[in-house]
């Protein structure tokens, strides 16, 4: 463990306590520590900028479940597991919160930790036989209406069989991750991140009989917009990237690539459920 990437959003606020933290625990270890281009002026002198293609150990992402998602490009191009160290509200998909930062830390420099592996969605958005978008989620790819009142509609089909049409605000493809974020409060299940699943559960839609529905990760989900209107996008993990209009059919599948999370609490899935998320609390 001696390649490490350092990854924040809330530098300008958070800086100081991760410089506190890295050079009170990692100055005398010989660790290299690398950081996206765009980070690297609010971070010490020993933090480098990232090349592109450089093998990293591992990542340590400061913040809440907002920068770990925003964190996921940088772990694919650096082939390195992700450690989340809460510094948010939630922290859902962190470790440990940056209060227990010298508790846990000794145990990723000795390597005694393990790594549980989380699906991915890979997203396309075709149209004519022309792909106009390409990206990746850890969360969700959401088919939103935007601001208009009237509802879209969507037509749906899983390796080319047409499951469902529906009028609604809206269509959610979540991973096992994402299962316990937006397409949770959609009514969605629950799945243990180690599943490899989607869930495609739809946004109030017009008739009650449209329920979200699980699907093998070796499906390819077909979402063909057949009633768009201007402001009606794509989202990749909260962000929107891409309109959608009339036509266009969005392919969601399992990505090949899967990111890294290291765990060196030990905490399991379901402790985590029942102290994030209040689970069979009354």
């Amino acid at each position: 463990m001696k390649k490490i990437g350092i990854y924040s959003k809330n530098l300008k606020e958070n800086g100081s306590l991760i410089v506190r933290a890295l050079e009170c625990r990692f100055d005398r270890n010989g660790l290299l520590f690398y950081t996206p281009e765009e980070m690297i002026d609010y971070l010490p002198d020993c933090v480098q900028p990232y090349t592109e293609g450089d093998k990293l150990d591992s990542i340590l992402v400061f913040g809440g479940d907002g920068t770990i998602l925003g964190a996921i490009d940088f772990a694919l191009k650096s082939s390195a597991p992700i450690l989340g160290i809460n510094m948010g509200k939630l922290g859902f998909l962190s470790d440990f919160s940056i209060s227990e930062f010298d508790k846990y830390i000794e145990r990723l420099l000795e390597s005694k930790y393990s790594i549980i592996k989380r699906m991915l969605l890979e997203t396309e958005i075709r149209k004519n036989g022309k792909m106009l978008f390409h990206g990746y989620a850890l969360n969700d790819a959401v088919i939103y209406k935007g601001l208009v009142s009237r509802l879209i509609e969507i037509r749906f089909f899983c390796n080319g069989n047409y499951v469902v049409e529906t009028r609604c605000d809206g269509m959610i493809a979540s991973t096992p991750t994402g299962s316990t974020a937006y397409s949770l409060s959609a009514g969605g299940p629950i799945l243990a991140p180690e599943m490899e699943a989607f869930i495609v559960a739809p946004l109030c839609p017009h008739v009650l009989s449209v329920r979200p529905m699980v699907f093998p990760a070796s499906a390819e989900l077909k979402f063909r917009m057949t009633r768009a209107y201007n402001e009606t996008m794509l989202q990749l993990d909260g962000k929107n990237v891409h309109a959608l209009t009339d036509g266009d059919n969005v392919v969601v599948k399992a990505a090949r690539d899967k990111v890294g999370f290291i765990t060196l609490t030990g905490k399991n899935f379901y402790q985590t459920l029942r102290k994030k998320l209040h689970m069979g609390k009354i």
